[in-house]
């Protein structure tokens, strides 16, 4: 894959092992009371053990802040190595707690083009990290191809977009808000260059 292809960031269903969901609406959770009701996790990119080593070494890391349980959540992604632990091939599904079509459901961000070999951009999504459809414990996970976003034409265009093998992954983990304050200024500056 050349550094000028087409990368599919999608948030799916991480092995349930690792699931850490908050009960109720989420605002009781000490890390939300301490921010002020903003609750902010975050992951580090690993590349999926299970591809070759002529698949690009992908690394990075995705923020996520949310101001509030009904408010809209944030996603700052920071992925590069576009030109070695195991676990992207145990994710599940995409997160649907709606059991939407393909590209309705909220774990979708959609497809990004790297730019110099690195994804920069931040969305927002009708995902949540409070309560019990929190995307916490679940996973982030860069595909290998352009996501046909349900045109495809067969089922699983409706259900993940053709977009291929899962090139790396994280699990989402609640952070403090210094992550999020150190990188998202810095986005938003090159962001006006640009």
């Amino acid at each position: 894959m050349s550094a000028s292809a087409l990368a599919a960031l999608m948030l799916l269903l991480a092995d349930c092992q690792r699931c850490v969901l908050a009960e109720g609406n989420g605002s009781a959770l000490p890390e939300a009371s301490q921010n002020n009701g903003s609750l902010y996790a975050s992951c580090n990119m690993r590349r999926s053990s299970a591809l070759p080593e002529d698949v690009p070494q992908l690394y990075g890391h995705v923020l996520f802040k949310q101001d509030r349980p009904q408010g809209i959540l944030r996603v700052l992604f920071h992925v590069g190595g576009f030109l070695t632990d195991p676990g992207c091939g145990s994710t599940r599904g995409h997160y649907n707690p709606y059991g939407e079509n393909h590209p309705n459901h909220p774990g979708d961000f959609g497809n990004f083009v790297p730019q110099e070999g690195i994804i920069s951009a931040v969305v927002e999504s009708k995902a949540t990290l409070f309560g019990g459809m929190s995307a916490i414990g679940r996973a982030v996970v860069v595909h290998e191809k352009n996501d046909d976003l349900g045109q495809g034409g067969d089922a699983g265009s409706l259900l993940h977009g053709n977009a291929g093998r899962r090139l790396a992954c994280c699990v989402i983990g609640i952070s403090s808000p210094d992550l999020w304050n150190l990188n998202y200024p810095k986005f938003a500056e090159r962001m006006k260059k640009n």
